[in-house]
């Protein structure tokens, strides 16, 4: 069936006007359920790789082809980032979904760029490059296979099981250079996956692909991340997750206690008000810079770290880096990213009683 028959009604050639981008985007709104309420703007980006302020996970350079994401996590980190394009970060993040149409054509020709060398490009850092729109517009499949085609290192982020469609073109990049892969996955408590991921695959599907792609030879494992403090950080919640990815084979198990800069606190903290009242004042309290203070952090990640000893995680590895690279300076226009400070039983929230000299941020 042809998209374009999907159309809704819509003014012929609306087009909008959005900052960041020279051209006008073509919007479009399709009449299937996925896409229900809806709006995807077309663009043409000016470039396709983009070099990240210096962060600790390992990476300087990503490819985003969309920007706002479906997965409608309630704690995302990239939220903020559709105030820079006039929309805001709650609704219009979740709805309102920019499409870089020409990134594979863009990609085709940065990286054949003489200052290119070669370096390790991280997707899925900011939005999910494998969230519902990718579906019709396949844009990853041109991505991998530019990426493979010159045997240049990548690693992918994301909560999509759709990433095991292009599992023929991970196999093939990851033959030929260092290529992984990871899950986003917080927690494989019911309750919560529903409550603040409401758009994303369930956490048991995202493992069930995790071991598809390591059985297939990409080295796959998960990021634990966020651990919200009082909803998923149980022992027992932390022990049904850290042993269900070891059971899929995870490659590595990297926990990430919930991380609330400034424009993620304020659609978060109503979300919180409404569906665990009795934590609004822990957070209020916990939450005085955008980090967890070491009071809460550092007892979930030994947790975690114990956990994989008892299940016998394989051991920790850098599946970023790109040992065999030669980096040199190149420049490129640089897009603000986020560092990427990475959803049965129904039980009460736990409540937290922290020192007064231990709310550091």
């Amino acid at each position: 069936m042809r998209w374009d028959n999907l159309l809704q009604d819509r003014p012929e050639g609306e087009t909008a006007k959005l900052p960041l981008f020279a051209e006008e985007a073509l919007v479009r709104r399709f009449n299937t359920p996925e896409f229900k309420g809806m709006t995807f703007y077309e663009v043409r980006a000016k470039s396709i790789i983009n070099h990240v302020k210096p962060n600790n996970m390992g990476f300087s350079w990503t490819i985003n082809p969309y920007r706002g994401c479906s997965h409608s996590c309630v704690y995302c980190f990239a939220r903020p980032t559709h105030t820079y394009l006039d929309m805001n970060a709650g609704v219009d993040f979740e709805t309102k979904i920019v499409v870089k149409t020409n990134a594979v054509e863009l990609l085709r020709r940065e990286l054949r760029k003489p200052s290119w060398a070669g370096e390790h490009i991280a997707m899925g850092t900011n939005t999910d490059n494998y969230q519902r729109a990718e579906g019709r517009y396949q844009l990853m499949r041109g991505i991998l296979m530019e990426l493979n085609a010159l045997r240049n290192p990548y690693s992918i982020l994301t909560k999509s099981t759709l990433i095991q469609r292009d599992l023929d073109l991970l196999v093939e990049g990851a033959a030929g250079a260092q290529v992984s892969a990871s899950f986003s996955v917080g927690t494989v408590d019911d309750e919560v996956w529903r409550k603040t991921e409401p758009g994303t695959p369930h956490p048991m599907k995202r493992l069930e692909v995790l071991r598809k792609l390591n059985e297939a030879g990409v080295p796959c494992g998960i990021l634990m991340a966020p651990i919200l403090p009082g909803i998923s950080d149980s022992p027992e919640q932390l022990k049904a997750t850290v042993k269900a990815a070891v059971e899929a084979g995870a490659t590595h198990i990297t926990p990430i206690v919930l991380h609330l800069r400034k424009g993620v606190k304020e659609e978060f903290m109503p979300w919180l008000e409404e569906t665990y009242p009795e934590l609004v004042g822990d957070y209020q309290r916990i939450y005085t810079g955008p980090n967890a203070p070491k009071a809460v952090a550092e007892p979930i990640q030994r947790s975690v770290a114990d956990l994989r000893r008892r299940y016998g995680a394989r051991q920790e590895t850098n599946h970023r880096s790109n040992e065999s690279a030669q980096p040199t300076k190149r420049k490129a226009p640089v897009e603000e990213q986020l560092s990427l400070d990475l959803g049965n039983e129904t039980r009460r929230p736990r409540r937290y009683r922290l020192a007064p000299d231990r709310r550091d941020s």
